[in-house]
């Protein structure tokens, strides 16, 4: 199969955006079961590059950590700037002959003092709109196992003996 610019096509994902193929095999309520049944058709030797896992009835999930304090903005400020500094300064330091340690606190000090004019202008900015911090996630309703129609059929059994759980004969 070529590629639409010309050449051969390589294996692996589609390069742009596509729909899933293949047939259901599995449903799951949790990635980390999805994940799990995968792993559990790799170790009998099923072609698992004939799966996908696909998280359907996608939700953003925003949790609230906590609220914003000037405090807790310029320490957050504080703290970036400095690793940004420290990383400056070690680039500028290995460039000169001498005062490596001169550079190192020259470029701590000025990006604690950027961090923090950053971290107010920013803060100042948002007048109290949005006086809490947080952390997004991308999560599924749940997780469908899908397979090439070639193979389907043997992974919804390797997948229904992992579903019924171990049994006597397999101690």
């Amino acid at each position: 199969m070529s590629s639409p610019l010309g050449g051969r096509r390589s294996a692996g994902p589609p390069r742009l955006p596509t729909p899933p193929t293949g047939w259901p095999i599995a449903s799951y309520g949790t990635y980390g079961e999805a994940q799990q049944a995968v792993d559990y058709l790799a170790e009998n030797e099923f072609e698992v590059g004939d799966v996908t896992i696909v998280g359907v009835d996608l939700m953003l999930v925003e949790r609230v950590l906590g609220r914003l304090s000037w405090g807790r903005v310029l320490g957050a400020g504080a703290m970036s700037g400095a690793w940004f500094g420290l990383f400056a300064g070690l680039l500028l330091g290995l460039f000169v002959n001498h005062g490596f340690a001169l550079q190192m606190i020259t470029g701590l000090v000025l990006g604690v003092l950027s961090g923090l004019a950053f971290a107010a202008i920013g803060y100042r900015m948002s007048r109290g709109r949005r006086d809490f911090s947080s952390a997004s996630q991308l999560v599924a309703g749940r997780y469908d196992v899908l397979c090439q129609p070639r193979t389907a059929e043997r992974g919804r059994e390797l997948l229904a003996k992992l579903s019924l759980g171990p049994t006597a004969g397999d101690a």
